[in-house]
């Protein structure tokens, strides 16, 4: 695989970057098999790996990417994330500085490493304040335990808060950006993706395909999707206006000779702005799949189409598992009290 700029970093990175979120408990539970699929992909050229401290209960996911990448680490860009919830205690999660210097060495632990080369705040945290978690990400990348920094999900404004705080304060910068992006949720690319641009981060997509949309497997009028594990992605995958764009892409992955799982996968590292979208397989079928389209490139005119069926910057309906902003989802935000609208 042709290597990338993260950012500017100085680290080059391949344009797919390897997801453990399906590995354990939560998808594939023979820890064995999940080695394999990691080992597999880093043979093909992916020397990209993601993961994250809530995947899988107690940090299963990273041990897993840590018996895997023995003997390999050096070779490997190792990227985990900081802030879901570990436990019952409310403490034990969130971006102040007592978590972050507790939980990165849990992490490092499970991982089987001495340092992480690019450490991500998972969720914008609103109760901690932004000076407080770049202040402690700054002393651990001053320790060594990590390379570089950065955040995920986080709105425009919120990304041009912590370079503004970074830069007054003499703070590490957040160098890259994980937001979620496919043909059928390109909202980051009216704001998040020109902020990110403009302050040089890289930035690594999530769900390019669409929790699985945009893989063919789900159509329009076919008996509703179950899932146990993950209970709202039935909800994601039975959305109607979703399903309409699926229909008009399937036909246009055909005429250019593809499937759509790969002309999916060619749209999201389509982006100047995108350094590389995150494959997650469950399976090493999934992976050798997503393999056989790393090449795909996509021409003007099949991008256009895409354009035509799915406006640039537009989301067919939310994506279920992104994170919302308190400003939507709390009423009181958005409202003035009773009182206020009784005396206006």
């Amino acid at each position: 695989m042709k290597m990338r700029a993260l950012g500017r970093t100085g680290i080059q990175v391949s344009p797919y970057c390897l997801g453990t979120m399906m590995f354990g408990q939560v998808a594939n539970t023979d820890q064995d098999d999940c080695v394999r699929i990691i080992r597999r992909a880093l043979d093909a050229g992916i020397n990209f790996v993601d993961t994250a401290d809530v995947y899988g209960p107690r940090g299963e996911s990273e041990e897993i990417v840590g018996e895997a990448l023995k003997g390999r680490r050096d070779d490997i860009v190792l990227a985990t994330k900081v802030n879901g919830s570990m436990g019952e205690d409310p403490n034990r999660g969130g971006s102040s500085r007592r978590w972050i210097v507790t939980e990165v060495e849990h992490s490092l632990r499970r991982l089987q490493t001495d340092h992480i080369d690019l450490y991500q705040i998972h969720h914008p945290d609103p109760r901690t304040d932004i000076e407080e978690t770049l202040s402690a990400l700054t002393d651990l990348v001053r320790s060594g335990k990590v390379r570089a920094i950065g955040s995920s999900n986080a709105l425009a404004s919120e990304i041009v808060e912590a370079q503004w705080v970074a830069d007054r304060r003499g703070l590490q910068r957040f160098r890259t950006e994980q937001p979620p992006y496919s043909i059928l949720n390109r909202g980051i690319e009216r704001e998040v993706l020109p902020t990110c641009q403009r302050y040089g981060m890289g930035t690594l997509v999530w769900s390019p395909l669409g929790m699985g949309l945009l893989t063919g497997r789900y159509r329009k009028g076919q008996p509703k999707a179950q899932n146990a594990r993950m209970h709202w992605v039935p909800q994601h995958l039975t959305d109607e206006r979703k399903l309409d764009a699926v229909e008009q892409l399937l036909p246009l992955a055909e005429e250019a000779g593809l499937s759509l799982t790969h002309l999916a996968m060619g749209f999201a590292i389509t982006h100047p702005g995108v350094t590389s979208a995150i494959i997650g397989p469950r399976t090493m079928e999934h992976l050798e799949d997503l393999l056989a389209g790393a090449a795909v490139t996509l021409d003007d005119e099949v991008l256009g189409r895409i354009d035509q069926i799915v406006a640039p910057g537009t989301d067919i309906g939310p994506l279920d598992v992104s994170p919302t902003p308190p400003a939507i989802t709390r009423a009181a935000l958005r409202r003035r009290s009773a009182d206020e609208r009784a005396a206006a």
